[in-house]
Parts: C-alpha cells; sequence; structure tokens
C-alpha cells in the first residue's frame, strides 16, 4: 500500500465522492443541463454559505471552490499574512486552512448529489494537488498550458513538468477507489480573441495529458466567443475530436459563458448568459460555467450568482431540443483543429515533449499572447458577421486550410474595437431577445431577429456582502 493511500484512508474514512464526471453526464446533455458558479471566498463560514447557496438553487447544479491567487502562485507566507489581520483574501486558501476546516466546510453539503470542485489556476500545483488528495476533493480543473501562458511567468517547461507530476499523484486516488476528474482550461485561452479552432485543439491536447498519466474522467471546456454560429460549430467539432481521439468515454463538454469584456447592463449581461445556455443545450453540452449581472461592474454577490444559475437553468429547459447536425462536425473548425492536433501529436510520441515543442515551432501560437514561450507570430480579428478570424496564421500548420489565405494587417484601434464587441453589442441590444451578429461597429440599422429561448431581463437586488468569486 503506498503512502497517499495509506493518507487518504487515515484522513477521511467517509464515503467515497461521486465521480464528477459520471454525475455531470447523467443529469446534463441530451436537453438537461448542469449549472456552476465561480464562486470563492476567502472565509470558511462564506464559502460554506455560498455552497449551501448553489445547492439549494433551482438549477440542477454542481458547487466551486476557487482558490485566492495567493494559494494559485504559491505565496502562502503571504495568505498567512492577510489572515492573521484580517485582510481579505480574493478566493479560497485550501492550502493554509487545515484539512478539519475544508471538512467542516463541506460535511452535509458536498455528497452524491451535490459533487464539488476546486478551481485554482496554477502553473505550480503540488501543495494544492495534494491537499486536494487529502480531502479527496475528486474534482478540479486547469492544464499544462492553459494554466501557464496567460496567467504567469512560469516557463512552460515548469509548467508541464508540474501538471504532469500532479496528473500522475491525483491518478493515484483510483487506488483508493475514488474517481478522480480533470477539465480542461485549454478551451479558454485568453477569453476572447483566440479562434476556435485553437480553443477546440487545446482543450483536445490537454485532455490527451490528463488521460495519458492516469486519469479516465475528463472533460473539455469551450469558452462562448462572437458568433453563435461559429461556436456551435467549435463545440461540435471539439465532441467530434473527442469521441475520435480521446481513450476514454468518461468525458463531457463544459461551456463557459463569454470570458472576455462583459456587457454593463443587466439586461446585456442576461442575454449574453441565455445565449451561452442556449449554446450548450443546443450542442448536446453536459455544463455550463455561468457568469452574473455584476461581472463588469464588482465581484458578485451569492444571490447574484444564484441568480445566474437558475437564469441559465430556466433558459437551457426553455430552450428547443438537441437538433442532430452531421454535417455541421464536418467543420472549418474541426478542419483546423484536427490539423493543429495532429500537427502537435506527430512532433514526439511523448505528449509533454509534443506540447513543447508544438510551441516552440509556432505550430500552436496563442494570438495577443504575451507569455516568453509563446511565438506571438499569430493574430486574429472579428469579421463583419461576428465571427473570429485568423489575421495571420504565422507557423500554424493551416496550409490551404486557414480561411483568407492571406495575412490581414491588426491595428491598435482594431483590436481595442475587436475587445469590447460583445460588450457593445449586447449593452445596446434592447431589452428582450438576445442579439444576432450584427455589423461589428454596431451601426444603426443593425438587424436584431427574435430568437428562440428568449432571454428575461431583471433588476437585481444590490451587494449585500463581499462575497467573491473569478
Amino acid at each position: 500500500m503506498t503512502s497517499i493511500v495509506r493518507s487518504v484512508r487515515r484522513a477521511l474514512a467517509h464515503s467515497r465522492p461521486v465521480d464528477f464526471g459520471a454525475f455531470v453526464r447523467r443529469a446534463g446533455g441530451s436537453g438537461g443541463l448542469v449549472v456552476q458558479p465561480r464562486m470563492g471566498f476567502g472565509g470558511p463560514g462564506p464559502m460554506r454559505t455560498g455552497l449551501a447557496a448553489t445547492r439549494a438553487a433551482r438549477a440542477t447544479t454542481v458547487g466551486t471552490i476557487t482558490l485566492d491567487s495567493f494559494t494559485r502562485v504559491g505565496e502562502l507566507e503571504s495568505v498567512e499574512e492577510a489572515l492573521r489581520h484580517g485582510v481579505g483574501l480574493n478566493g479560497y486558501p485550501i492550502v493554509t486552512y487545515g484539512t478539519e476546516v475544508t471538512e467542516a466546510v463541506l460535511d452535509g453539503i458536498r455528497d452524491h448529489r451535490f459533487p464539488v470542485q476546486v478551481r485554482h489556476g496554477s502553473a505550480v500545483p503540488q501543495d494544492i494537488f495534494e491537499r486536494l488528495i487529502e480531502l479527496r476533493l475528486n474534482a478540479t480543473e486547469g492544464g499544462p498550458v492553459s494554466y501557464c501562458l496567460p496567467y504567469g511567468r512560469t516557463a512552460l517547461a515548469d509548467s508541464i513538468e508540474n501538471w504532469q507530476q500532479c496528473t500522475r499523484r491525483y491518478a493515484t486516488l483510483l487506488e483508493a477507489g475514488v474517481e478522480p476528474h480533470l477539465e480542461t482550461f485549454g478551451g479558454c485561452m485568453l477569453g476572447q480573441l483566440c479562434p476556435p479552432s485553437m480553443l477546440v485543439a487545446l482543450s483536445v491536447l490537454e485532455a490527451l495529458f490528463f488521460c495519458r498519466y492516469g486519469i479516465r474522467s475528463v472533460s473539455v471546456s469551450y469558452a462562448q466567443q462572437t458568433s453563435a454560429a461559429q461556436d456551435r460549430e467549435a463545440v461540435l467539432a471539439l465532441r467530434r475530436l473527442c469521441a475520435e481521439l480521446l481513450p476514454t468515454e468518461n468525458w463531457h463538454v463544459v461551456i463557459y459563458a463569454y470570458m472576455g469584456v462583459y456587457p454593463m447592463t443587466d439586461h446585456g449581461a442576461q442575454a449574453l448568459l441565455g445565449r451561452a445556455a442556449e449554446l450548450a443545450v443546443g450542442t448536446g453540452s453536459e455544463r455550463l460555467i455561468v457568469k452574473t449581472v455584476a461581472e463588469s461592474r464588482r465581484i458578485p454577490t451569492v444571490e447574484e450568482n444564484v441568480d445566474a444559475l437558475e437564469f441559465a437553468g430556466d433558459t437551457a429547459a426553455g430552450s428547443g431540443p438537441v437538433i442532430g447536425d452531421a454535417d455541421a462536425t464536418d467543420s472549418q473548425t474541426y478542419r483546423e483543429a484536427r490539423a493543429l492536433v495532429e500537427a502537435t501529436l506527430d512532433l514526439d510520441r511523448d505528449i509533454s515533449r509534443a506540447l513543447l515543442l508544438a510551441f516552440r515551432r509556432g505550430f500552436l501560437d496563442i494570438p495577443y499572447c504575451l507569455h516568453p514561450d509563446n511565438r506571438g507570430s499569430c493574430r486574429s480579428y472579428i469579421d463583419g458577421d461576428g465571427r473570429l478570424r485568423w489575421a495571420d496564421t504565422g507557423s500554424l500548420p493551416l496550409g490551404g486550410l486557414a480561411e483568407g489565405g492571406h495575412s490581414r494587417r491588426v491595428t491598435s484601434a482594431g483590436l481595442l474595437t475587436d475587445l469590447s464587441y460583445m460588450r457593445r453589442r449586447f449593452d445596446e441590444a434592447p431589452p428582450g431577445p438576445a442579439p444576432l451578429p450584427g455589423p461589428r461597429d454596431g451601426a444603426a440599422g443593425a438587424p436584431r431577429t427574435p430568437l428562440q429561448g428568449a432571454t428575461r431581463a431583471t433588476v437585481q437586488p444590490p451587494a449585500k456582502d463581499g462575497a467573491q468569486s473569478r
């Protein structure tokens, strides 16, 4: 018996936690949708309150514990100092609190009907994974690329090695009869302006990475972008690639409500969230990470998070059935994503080395990402139909595939306009049905056509506490 197994059995003698992936697959997909907040609080009391409220929400939910930024970067002394002086943290410091504290937070809340996922954002997550193993918290997310390039200064090679170690350690939970679940964050790179084929490719590659190092239960992420039609195409491409390439059937898709510059009006924020719920249901996706109406203005309250969960659940329930569309899977996005994945895997039989080589050679390259291990040769833009396009493919292996086939100059003014495209489009639309893609400058007379599954606009209550999320 390994030391980790002894540690797990000694630390918690409770019943085995439910497989997060299996739970979501049972409750979501085929018209059902599991909804999840981004909630995280520095104190055990507020964290427990937030989880309890999420569980009690009028929707099929799973819980979230989002960690604070000091813990994410390993600055545990800063966490201790903050707690000592009563300084608020922007998330839950799970490493610093003893296991008994977190057990008390979860007691009577986490069970087979309400699994909990831990979210962090660390390229050096060893301490975090050790604590998750001790607590048998068997669902978390991230990835060797997606938790490195956009967020910090950790070298990509180091992040890949760190995540390789942690994934292997996490997989040892299987020896104790616990199914660990990992979700990729690769489908959310930079939040906006990354063409969908790159998001799909990275999500698939990170899922393959997790499976390579022993994980059998995975989920693949995709963040809502600027075109509903292109998003649908991307999610269907993601599902097809997962079915073709992943060595497990225990996978599902999680959609993230738009992660870029968010609408400032309540009606704009709700319309955009409603569109995300419709995307999830319409593509057979099983889970949705929501955003609140307060997202662009301040940290949301617990009540606002619950409102967002219930609104997304209602929208999903009111959406039409999943429409089968076999032709939609053989799309431009699918062909580009498949080429990116295959070119990466062909570089080396070891997926860790393949990922590193792919970035060094520019086969994987994230537009506008300033990390030194990202080549930075690619650019993107939003076209007149609201679709994300490649302005420059750099060294990406997309010869003959990328639409346009020529470079397009991106100006600072154009980039700023694109960054606020969704905020402008949804804020300027009148309350009611979500706006369809229109001219990217929001010109007067832009077409506005009602959609099925119309969204609602309500006035939300003011903030009541210091709830924090990311």
